[in-house]
């Protein structure tokens, strides 16, 4: 009989102690843990993360830290830890969330356009991602890198072509520029090559030209008229006179890209800059801006045309009136001269 009662006392705390088990089984895997009102919330772990990093980062999101803790050590992920960016959304319990941050890396849309520098970029791509600024310009402008596919460091922001990428997160700057190469080959396809052989340009003198034309109008619809201006001048071999080239030669000289030049003067005229096309015949060794992929296109579908001239047209700003002859082009440029002069404008 003493037997059989403590067998039943055995029983009764397996039983009690598989409930509680079965409890906490429960409580640490099933049960809601996030505290946040938002549908989901995101969270980055960056590269070389330990556990200690990524508890920091749950800590104001989740209602027990301590459950959590007990269910990250069983499943072994505080010894796991992945880069990335994930998602934990509103009620998730914590095994949910832990197979959520372990293997669903969420990517990012990456987007850039317009950036007038090398610098310029890598600060616009490091608010992007992981990788900061001083990493993603020294792998632009690695010398191998560069040297190996045929750029130079006044080329090398042709390579980047502006629209939107998936991208992950902790992606690593060369993998960024790699992927960003790959793009670039795969935006010059066959048609694009055959048009710029067509007109006697390569693809990094068609991208030249084309951050001219981005930077002569913001009008996309007038950008093939632009285009075929200059064209028409380089198959002529007149220079191309673009005043945009002497205001980068400006900037460049000076150090100072973020200074406003709404006016170029007879004197900048002279400026001893490869980039003054009023000095120098052709195009000039690199590009002044990054141009859109819209610019680059109408480079490609010049406008066919005889104007060799244009100045901006005062009745309609944001577009130019274009002239087949300088002295029509004279006309136009005086009408222009003497708005910009009534207001006040001097540099």
């Amino acid at each position: 009989m003493y037997i059989k009662k403590i067998i039943v006392a055995i029983a009764l705390l397996g039983l009690v102690a598989a409930a509680y088990f079965a409890y906490f089984v429960y409580s640490t895997m099933f049960v809601d843990n996030t505290a946040f009102t938002n549908d989901e919330a995101y969270i980055y772990i960056r590269t070389n993360s330990n556990y200690h990093d990524v508890r920091e980062i749950l800590f104001p999101l989740l209602k027990d830290m301590d459950a959590f803790d007990a269910l990250a050590n069983r499943k072994q992920y505080v010894s796991n830890i992945k880069a990335g960016r994930y998602v934990i959304k509103k009620g998730m319990n914590n095994n949910d969330i832990i197979n959520s941050i372990r293997s669903n890396n969420i990517p990012i849309q990456l987007s850039f356009n317009n950036q007038e520098t090398l610098e310029d970029l890598a600060g616009r791509i490091s608010n992007q991602l992981e990788a900061d600024s001083v990493s993603i310009l020294a792998s632009m402008l690695d010398s191998t890198f560069l040297e190996a596919n045929s750029f130079n460091k006044k080329t090398a922001l042709g390579m980047f072509i502006p629209n939107s990428y998936e991208f992950f997160w902790n992606t690593s700057a060369e993998k960024f520029r790699d992927r960003m190469l790959t793009e670039y080959h795969k935006f010059w396809n066959e048609n694009r090559l055959q048009k710029a052989k067509s007109i006697n340009l390569s693809p990094k003198e068609v991208i030249t030209l084309a951050s001219i034309v981005q930077k002569e109008t913001s009008k996309a619809e007038e950008r093939p008229r632009v285009a075929g201006v200059y064209i028409n001048r380089l198959k002529r071999g007149m220079p191309l006179q673009a005043d945009p080239t002497v205001i980068f030669a400006i900037k460049e000289k000076s150090g100072n890209f973020n200074q406003i030049i709404k006016r170029v003067l007879f004197k900048d005229l002279e400026l001893d800059s490869p980039y003054n096309t009023y000095k120098y015949a052709g195009l000039p060794p690199g590009l002044i801006t990054m141009p859109d992929i819209s610019a680059i296109d109408a480079v490609l579908n010049y406008e066919k045309h005889d104007y060799y001239y244009f100045v901006v047209d005062i009745n309609r700003f944001g577009y130019h009136k274009f002239a087949k002859t300088l002295s029509q082009h004279n006309r136009n440029r005086q009408e222009y001269v003497n708005w910009i002069n009534k207001q006040g404008i001097k540099r």
